[in-house]
């Protein structure tokens, strides 16, 4: 999903963290390795189906994004400090912070292993 109010409130209706991805995905070389070693992973997809709802905050240099999208990813990268990419920021549904990762090598196992050490509330 990119939009972020919609996410969130999907997260809260069933229960689910939310997972913000904040990503440069056109020019991002650590986060083009995290989306190809994770995000496309069957594993991953598995995961986030059961238990999360995922939102793609993207600031890319090449892809143009409407108005709105830009404005939101922008003020969200503003609230929540994001200083580099990839920055995974993990919310509940209330939108309370629950946890921040950035890239992590070993696959979707590995990246499942440290959501699953994240407090859920």
């Amino acid at each position: 999903m990119t939009d972020f109010a919609q996410a969130q409130a999907q997260a809260k209706a069933e229960g689910k963290l939310l997972l913000l991805d904040f990503t440069g995905s056109d020019w991002c070389g650590w986060c083009k390795l995290m989306e190809k070693e994770i995000f496309s992973q069957p594993a991953f997809a598995d995961y986030a189906g059961k238990k999360l709802v995922l939102v793609r905050l993207d600031f890319p240099r090449a892809k143009p994004l409407t108005p709105e999208v830009r404005e939101q990813n922008q003020t969200l990268a503003q609230k929540f400090g994001i200083r580099g990419f990839p920055t995974i920021v993990m919310l509940n549904g209330d939108g309370k912070p629950v946890g921040e990762l950035g890239y992590v090598r070993g696959g979707p196992d590995a990246f499942i292993s440290q959501l699953e050490h994240l407090p859920k509330s």
